[in-house]
């Protein structure tokens, strides 16, 4: 049986670039960082804890990247907080918290332009 997500990748142009978006502006914490090629690692991140992560790869070493979007829906317990806290931080919402049936929502995207759903 599948127990969990493990990753999710999502495409950058620029792995440091997005590893600093996701770990200092998101809160997130490197998993793994292996070199696998000229100027390119394998690299995950996750929230501290997290048994899910995000491998942040590179456009340039996947044929028809810039068709690819990543469709990823975090999880927060206090998600006007993180809300809150994420947008000091300087990452870009799509708007203002949504209240609906299923839980509290908004979109926000990386400095690559992938969006994302914060939800709680």
């Amino acid at each position: 049986m599948i127990k969990q997500i493990a990753t999710v990748t999502v495409y950058v142009e620029d792995q440091q670039k997005a590893k600093t978006f996701w770990t200092e502006k998101v809160g997130f914490e490197v998993v793994a960082e292996h070199p696998m090629g000229p100027n390119a690692f394998w690299l995950e991140v996750a929230p501290k804890g997290s048994e899910s992560r995000l491998v942040l790869y590179p456009k340039a070493m996947m044929k028809g990247s810039e068709n690819m979007k990543a469709s990823i829906v975090f999880q927060s317990e206090d998600v006007r907080g993180t809300y809150e806290k994420m947008k000091a931080a300087g990452v870009e919402f799509l708007g203002e918290l949504q209240e609906m049936q299923f839980g509290t929502f908004v979109q926000f995207k990386d400095e690559d332009g992938n969006e994302f759903l914060l939800k709680g």
